[in-house]
């Protein structure tokens, strides 16, 4: 009876706090400390009134984990958040009768506040009739917390809600999508909702998804994220917003199409070309479809993977405005230092499968050759095989009809650092940013240098757009001095510039109304007589 009077009085202390800590936040209060840590991101905004030994172990956590975990271990598990869906979803009904719910929170050394406080709001804010069980996977965490002491907390929640809480956890670290497909293969209820851990819902965050999807078994429906700051963990209202992404598949956020705004109901749902990670379907339909693509490794494009599919293969994305969730923005991820890797990795396995003619610009955006890129990218027999399975249409169905912001980039010939042929290891690079000239520079071949070189003769130099609605800037002669300019295309054409070369791989680069050259002068990038001097550029698309 002790032991357990004892968990029960430690879990009130988490919960709400205690005197003594807002009496020493308030003491506080009146003293300022010199800041031992003046670059680190965490006090830019937070912790004037921290001694130096708190700062110490505050900055100890915040690298440790992304986000400011000594405030969180201070903070009530049950605090208020703040009401930040539109007032059209506060008087809306939902039906008592909806599929049940089984919520998956993954996590990799998260913070033991953070994955309590995660598991309170999901408790509290959601019916219970419909709240299967809460799945926690462990992707092989370090983090001793993270065993004991999240055990005796879910001993405490079994205490009133019995075998609420399942755990999953792997013997080594698999990675994201691996975790996600644990998650799902561990739920039994109607529904699968996928989350971060480091994550808190708000009320009413269940009831409009589930009411979607007992509408409609195949659509994969997704809340609206508000951020956390990583710093001040203060919440921060996001406006709802489709999941998109570029060529490269790093994720982004995007306007729905007009036709959501022009109906003007900012509850309705809206159709979304992808997702962010975080995702609530039907749970057998997620199996009918292929669930996670397994072979994906450690982190990045497996989000993108699933929401082609999820298009191709019979299913669609929603956004719902009226499901709120918050998710804190982590200053750094915990998978690896440079999460790039495995991102260019499987893109390219992502490619490979769904993209059919388009699989090259993934190569392009990555800046790797179409041909013998070198990176593997495992065996993709099995998911081709899905796609036959599913009848799945082709990937310009998706590009017509669901993403037809993406630029297909169909007339790009070549790309790459381009280098000059007769000035020794010189290439054109974008220069000083904000600026527009353009200059030579060692070739060091990253996104600086990088250039692309259309079929309209258009030469895009430091990177080139995604989507239909971004302006490139083009290299342009102004017809007048010897200085080249770089500019978006559009305001180039404004002002009157040429932006338009012919150019032959290896030879110059002439422009097509001035005939003058682009060439390299005593180490200046410079437009004038041609004298010889050619280009070669890195990676050819075409023969040209």
């Amino acid at each position: 009876m002790r032991l357990l009077w004892l968990k029960r009085l430690a879990f009130i202390i988490t919960s709400i706090g205690t005197p003594r800590d807002t009496k020493v936040e308030t003491n506080q209060e009146k003293r300022v400390f010199k800041k031992l840590f003046p670059k680190s991101n965490l006090f830019e905004k937070w912790g004037d009134h921290l001694s130096e030994v708190e700062q110490k172990k505050a900055e100890w956590l915040y690298k440790r984990y992304g986000y400011n975990v000594y405030l969180s271990d201070k903070m009530p598990l049950d605090r208020k958040l703040p009401e930040t869906r539109d007032p059209s979803c506060l008087g809306k009904k939902y039906p008592r009768d909806l599929p049940t719910l089984s919520v998956v929170l993954i996590y990799l050394d998260e913070a033991l506040s953070i994955i309590k406080r995660a598991i309170r709001s999901i408790i509290d804010r959601t019916p219970a009739h419909l709240l299967k069980e809460i799945v926690l996977v462990d992707d092989y965490s370090s983090s001793e917390d993270l065993k004991g002491k999240l055990d005796d907390y879910i001993d405490l929640i079994h205490e009133k809600h019995p075998g609420l809480v399942k755990r999953v956890r792997h013997s080594e670290q698999r990675g994201l999508t691996q975790s996600r497909i644990s998650g799902w293969e561990a739920a039994t209820g109607e529904v699968v909702a996928i989350l971060d851990a480091h994550i808190e819902v708000h009320a009413e965050w269940a009831e409009p998804l589930l009411a979607r999807i007992k509408e409609n078994r195949t659509v994969v429906v997704s809340p609206v994220f508000d951020r956390v700051n990583f710093d001040n963990l203060e919440v921060v209202k996001y406006t709802p917003a489709a999941h998109a992404f570029d060529w490269a598949l790093w994720c982004m956020y995007e306007s729905f199409q007009p036709d959501w705004y022009r109906l003007k109901d900012p509850s309705r749902p809206g159709k979304s070309p992808s997702l962010m990670g975080i995702l609530v379907a039907d749970r057998k339909f997620l199996g009918e479809i292929g669930s996670l693509d397994g072979g994906m490794k450690i982190y990045g494009g497996e989000n993108v993977e699933l929401g082609v599919r999820i298009w191709l293969c019979g299913g669609s994305i929603e956004i719902v405005p009226c499901s709120k969730i918050a998710h804190i923005e982590r200053a750094h991820k915990p998978y690896l230092p440079d999460l790039s890797i495995t991102m260019k990795r499987n893109a390219l396995r992502v490619a490979e499968v769904w993209m059919d003619e388009y699989k090259k610009n993934i190569n392009i955006a990555w800046n790797l050759p179409i041909k013998d890129h070198g990176i593997d990218i495992g065996d993709v027999s099995e998911r081709k095989k899905l796609r036959e399975k599913l009848k799945c249409k082709p990937f310009k169905w998706y590009i017509d009809n669901v993403y037809p912001q993406l630029d297909p980039w169909e007339d790009l010939v070549a790309y790459g650092a381009l280098k000059n042929t007769v000035k020794e290891n010189v290439c054109i690079d974008q220069g000083p940013v904000p600026g527009n000239v353009p200059i030579a520079f060692g070739c060091y071949y990253y996104g600086p240098q990088n250039t692309y070189y259309r079929k309209s003769g258009e030469l895009y130099i430091g990177g080139i757009k995604s989507h239909k609605y971004n302006n490139n800037r083009c290299l342009a002669d102004p017809g007048t001095g010897s200085t080249p300019g770089l500019y978006e295309c559009s305001v180039a054409k404004q002002k009157g510039y040429s932006i338009y070369w012919d150019f032959e791989q290896g030879k110059a680069m002439i422009n097509r109304k001035t005939h003058r050259c682009l060439e390299v002068e005593q180490g200046t990038l410079v437009i004038q007589n041609c004298t010889g001097q050619g280009w070669k550029i890195q990676h050819n698309v075409t023969d040209f």
